[in-house]
């Protein structure tokens, strides 16, 4: 389980120290979430768990009269994605460090909602898919990507056998995690205040490593970034050498041409805000 105080700690530096890596592994899934973003009206956009940056850049190029808000609860992230949107200007693109369940932009309610894997890590998701459509304009739309099941995601269990077993998963209501939007019915109870949700399964390469020395560069990503980062850090001295050695010929194995790439597999979700919800 990754949650909030871990986004707004560790796992959130390494994340923005390694923005330029995990935009790469996401960009098979990029591009098909921006093209179901495109097909949806707005102006007023927000980016919820916007991380980096980089989903709210795209939407900001392709949409010349939208204003993108970015929120995120790591402020290393927000911070990043402040660096990056450097050839905007601060009326058309924003970041602020802020919780997407008391989040109010004076500025005015979004028409669009949209966010890349950044839903799927809420305590309370009915409670803050709900204040995200009281707060959202009439008839506002949402697209957001998630993960499906783990089994799909070779990435997510490439380290299992070799590795410390990892925390106990919680077993709460509403378990926070990569992978705790992977069932469409469970999403449909989380969206509070959302109807009309539609669910498109999409498939993507997730680069790991490329270049002179892919599998250095996906092992790098792999202790920072991911599921195995944490379990590998309770690892010390020739244990942790050793381990690594270990993990660089799993690697290997799945190199090809200079590229470590892995199947994955999300969810692009798309919703319109309940009517009722926005009258009360």
């Amino acid at each position: 389980m990754t949650g909030s105080s871990e986004w707004q700690g560790r796992v959130g530096r390494a994340w923005a120290d390694e923005w330029r890596r995990t935009d790469r592994s996401f960009a098979g899934l990029t591009r098909q979430l921006l093209a179901a973003i495109a097909t949806q009206p707005g102006t007023r956009v927000l980016d919820i768990g916007c991380g980096a940056g980089e989903i709210s850049l795209g939407v900001a190029r392709a949409r010349g009269d939208a204003r993108v808000t970015g929120i995120d609860i790591s402020a290393d992230l927000v911070a990043a994605a402040s660096q990056r949107a450097a050839e905007f200007g601060a009326q058309r693109v924003r970041f602020a460090h802020a919780d997407a369940g008391t989040f109010h932009d004076p500025a005015g309610p979004a028409d669009l909602l949209v966010s890349r894997h950044g839903v799927m890590f809420f305590a309370d998701p009915p409670g803050v898919f709900g204040h995200l459509a009281r707060h959202a304009a009439p008839d506002a739309r949402m697209v957001f990507s998630c993960f499906r099941a783990r089994h799909e995601n070779l990435w997510a269990d490439l380290f299992d056998r070799l590795l410390p077993p990892g925390a106990p998963a919680d077993e709460g209501a509403f378990p926070a995690g990569p992978f705790a939007f992977a069932d469409p019915d469970h999403v449909r109870r989380c969206m509070a205040g959302w109807t009309d949700l539609s669910f498109a399964p999409v498939d993507f390469r997730y680069v790991a490593g490329s270049g002179d020395d892919a599998v250095a560069d996906a092992l790098a990503f792999f202790t920072r970034i991911g599921p195995a980062a944490a379990r590998l850090a309770t690892l010390g001295g020739a244990a942790h050498a050793r381990m690594l050695d270990r993990m660089a010929e799993v690697v290997a194995a799945h190199c090809d041409h200079g590229v470590v790439g892995l199947p994955a597999a999300a969810w692009i979700v798309t919703a319109r805000v309940d009517q009722q919800v926005r009258s009360v």
